[in-house]
């Protein structure tokens, strides 16, 4: 058995499989490309849905991948087992259509025993129980021992329609002080003995709705072997954990912790979970994944959070996921050079979203200890799900890192009542959204070839037509009806990357149908929605565009300054920002980007003087389609998260912008007239929001602006130009007005100190004043309040009326209050005499009341509060 490194292991595989006529590709992002089924890519397959299917057609018949995957099913188990991991690395080859079981499966014990050098006599093999096929291959062609294939029910993939099959796995015999000891122990048990490194999946069935599984025209090979675990059993490791994919990690966790590695369960634990998570998180944002609390950002949230977590409990007092970061960027840089590149990114975002959750952990943790130790002194084990709510609401504690700690100390919670509770919050937002609008419809477009988009095009032929709701095609449509259309030819540009898709009308030979939205599918095939307007079409129908050129123009301007203002941004804060989001319409444009402070105004003015400058230089918008590695190398820009084939589209603005760009732009950039900036705010941990006009919506910024100002200096009664020196005055003697306001309150006061201080009554040795008072604000009260009490020096109780309402007040010195003065307990019973309420602390406290004609009563008994408070 070969002793190999995990980038070692990784290499062989691939090289294989390049030897077998197999296309290498880079592993796929971790954000699932035209999948709204998938949250994250948790498979080595994940990515070439669409080739299984037959949406879309591969780039060869035979790939193979080492594919970045994120499971997060069973979080609770990492770091409790020998295996359970959030990331982990799976090694793939594939086959669409081409080879199959008489292949793969020589191949899957050629590359183990011979270029692995895995003993033989310790590999064990399950295949399904009808799997006669690959039984014959795997003792007849292989030569495997019939006596260590095992027959499983459960080695069938399905997931319930479409394509499907049986499975053959692969395992190795780690050794019996590995088992259970059971006389039935083998592979499939749950033990560790048997570990399972490789699974060749042979979908040669289609699972139809009326529960048949007829044999597929064109049979795939889907396999996967993970990278830890073999790894794991090359370098002769108890665990996954132990590997060089993982160790160093842990070594890093435990030398911020100075708790050693092996030496308590517990501790173990916790620096497996880190050294799990941070690669996690690492790949995560790298791949453009940005914490939140919704979807995929709720997943990287919830990993990082539990992974300070641990830090804690292992004693960390101190932030240490960034550093964590660049130990998984040194074993992975190499392979995944463009860690490296968002090295700083990746550990902004960490830093960002662990500074933000230390704020809140320290308290959370404690609210949530005192739940515990209320359910133990009531005996009880389940947290009411409101409280858990709370701690998500408030603290931002995931529900389920409050229920692990809970079943550390042997408790649950409700979750039920935890649901109603934060779906009592979302409520209004959840009926806002049409969730039967909000599914995507999967249209059946197979078998459509020969299809082209050309933005020139004057007309085409409709050779689809669906319901708008429904995937299954129909002949014809009527007036009224929604539908979706598909044309050999398309003038149409679809939505993507941000940019809105094109409007306009298709007009048919007996009716017409207006276009209100257009969009591109899994499968590339662009369909146009809308409404039939008039008449009826079908398909067949000869029919011509007329698209909204206006509207298309507009987005035009928008999409060329998006690329403008992108580059400028680099210029002006730095090579960390990158697209993180967008919006490309006719009447504006937004920009999200990575970066971690609010731009200044004069940084936005630098970007805006930028982007001006290259509008004013009219330079010609170049567009042209290249090789992705030839793209690269010209220094076009990629975007976070975005797939791209083996060839690209690249748009240059010359010696200013170039990036990969499938939209509409403007043949040259003086047509964009004008780009003027809105706004700038936050969209996010880390992410900043530009919002911004040019062309028509910058006139009529520029239209409103001029306005405004005109209206202005009709009101200040000056030219225009004197705007800015006539508000000058005024602010000067706005500021002398309320000087003079100020001078004469602190009079005011002065006079009514002097007069009540005759009133001041003694219980006790309490000094006490109850007074009604004038005062113009809150402001006024208490700066009263604070010299009324110093002069008396005790309690004093003030009331004023404020626009139609009554203010009370009450303060106590240090002393008063430890001979029983409570200000808060006072203002409270008062305020209750005359409709109010309000309370605070035993030396300051304020109340309001509506009904101010008992406010003179209630001020009355005050007097008995404080005496009876006096101890």
């Amino acid at each position: 058995m070969k002793k190999m490194t995990g980038n070692e292991i990784r290499k062989s595989f691939l090289d294989f499989f390049q030897k077998k006529e197999h296309l290498l590709l880079p592993s796929a992002s971790l954000i699932p490309q035209d999948d709204p089924s998938l949250l994250i890519i948790g498979a080595g397959m994940a990515p070439f849905k669409p080739f299984f299917t037959g949406k879309a057609t591969p780039p060869s018949v035979r790939i193979t991948t080492c594919q970045k995957c994120v499971r997060t099913g069973d979080i609770e188990n990492v770091g409790r087992t020998a295996r359970h991991h959030t990331y982990f690395e799976m090694l793939g080859n594939f086959s669409f259509g081409d080879y199959f079981k008489k292949e793969v499966i020589p191949w899957a014990w050629e590359w183990l025993t011979e270029e692995l050098e895995l003993p033989k006599d310790k590999l064990w093999v399950t295949i399904h129980t009808k799997d006669d096929e690959a039984f014959d291959i795997w003792t007849k062609d292989v030569g495997f021992p019939a006596e260590r294939i095992v027959r499983l029910e459960d080695n069938f993939w399905d997931i319930g329609g479409g394509p499907c099959g049986p499975d053959s796995e692969i395992h190795i015999d780690l050794g019996p002080e590995r088992g259970c000891g059971k006389p039935t122990c083998g592979p499939g048990c749950d033990c560790d003995r048997f570990l399972e490194i490789w699974n060749l999946v042979f979908t040669q069935f289609d699972h139809r709705p009326d529960g048949s599984y007829p044999q597929l025209k064109n049979k795939n090979i889907d396999t996967g072997a993970g990278l830890e675990r073999i790894a794991s059993v090359l370098q002769g490791c108890p665990s996954n954990f132990e590997t060089d994919l993982m160790f160093p990690i842990i070594e890093y966790a435990s030398a911020q912790s100075n708790k050693e590695y092996g030496k308590d369960k517990k501790t173990d634990i916790s620096l497996k979970v880190i050294a799990d998570h941070a690669r996690s998180m690492t790949f995560m944002i790298g791949d453009g994944i940005l914490p939140s609390n919704e979807g995929r950002g709720y997943v990287l949230r919830r990993i990082l959070r539990r992974a300070v977590r641990h830090g804690r409990l292992l004693g960390i007092d101190k932030m240490f996921l960034a550093g964590a970061v660049d130990v998984v960027i040194k074993m992975f840089g190499e392979v995944y050079p463009d860690l490296k590149e968002k090295r700083d990114y990746i550990q902004k975002v960490i830093e960002m979203e662990e500074t933000s959750f230390l704020r809140t952990l320290k308290q959370g943790t404690e609210l949530l200890n005192e739940e515990i130790a209320k359910l133990q002194k009531e005996k009880k084990t389940v947290l009411d799900g409101g409280a858990a709510f709370r701690l998500n609401d408030t603290f931002g504690f995931p529900w389920e890192l409050t229920l692990e700690i809970l079943e550390e100390n042997g408790m649950t919670m409700d979750k039920d009542g935890f649901d109603k509770a934060l779906e009592k919050q979302r409520k209004m937002a959840r009926d806002a959204r049409d969730d039967k609008a909000g599914r995507p419809v999967i249209y059946n477009t197979r078998g459509l070839t020969g299809l082209k988009v050309d933005e020139t095009a004057k007309g085409g032929k409709i050779i689809q037509l669906f319901p708008v709701r429904d995937a299954q095609p129909i002949e014809m449509a009527e007036d009224g009806k929604d539908v979706a259309v598909v044309t050999d030819v398309t003038a149409f540009h679809a939505e993507g990357g941000g940019q809105l898709g094109d409007l306009g009308t298709i007009v048919c030979p007996t009716g017409k149908i207006v276009v209100n939205t257009t969009k591109k599918l899994a499968d590339g095939v662009v369909i146009m929605l809308g409404t039939v307007s008039e008449g009826t079409v079908k398909v067949g129908d000869k029919v011509t565009f007329d698209i909204n050129y206006s509207r298309k123009n507009d987005i035009a301007r928008n999409h060329t300054a998006t690329h403008l203002m992108h580059a400028a941004l680099k210029k002006v804060l730095g090579s960390h920002v990158n697209q993180a989001g967008s919006y490309v319409g006719p009447d504006r444009l937004r920009f999200d980007f990575s970066h971690f402070s609010s731009v200044t105004t004069e940084e936005l003015a630098e970007v805006e003087r930028l982007v001006n400058e290259e509008i004013l230089a009219a330079k010609n918008v170049e567009i042209e389609e290249l090789p992705i590695e030839e793209a690269k190398k010209k220094g076009a820009t990629a975007l976070f998260g975005e797939k791209y084939g083996k060839i690209v589209r690249v748009v240059t603005v010359p010696e200013f912008s170039m990036e990969f760009c499938g939209g509409t732009h403007v043949a040259n950039t003086s047509h964009i007239g004008m780009f003027k900036i809105l706004s700038e705010s936050s969209s996010g941990a880390g992410v900043r929001r530009i919002e911004a006009v040019t062309g028509h919506g910058a006139v009529e910024y520029v239209k409103n602006m001029e306005n405004m100002l005109n209206i202005m200096a009709n009101d200040l009664k000056c030219r225009l130009d004197d705007v800015p020196t006539r508000l000058n005055v005024l602010q000067d003697e706005l500021k002398a007005a309320h000087k003079k306001a100020e001078e004469l309150a602190g009079e005011i006061a002065k006079s009514q100190i002097d007069d009540v201080l005759d009133k001041v009554q003694d219980f006790g040795g309490v000094k006490t004043l109850v007074q009604k008072v004038q005062a113009d604000n809150i402001d006024a009260l208490r700066n009263l309040g604070d010299q009324l009490r110093d002069k008396v020096n005790g309690a004093v109780v003030l009331a004023a009326e404020m626009d139609g309402k009554a203010v009370i007040l009450a303060m106590a010195t240090k002393e008063a209050v430890v001979k029983g003065i409570h200000a808060g307990n006072i203002v409270k019973e008062v305020a209750k005499l005359c409709g109010g309420g309000g309370g605070g602390r035993p030396d300051m406290a304020q109340a309001g009341a509506k009904d101010l004609s008992k406010l003179d009563n209630a001020l009355k008994t005050a007097w008995d509060i404080i005496k009876n408070q006096v101890k």
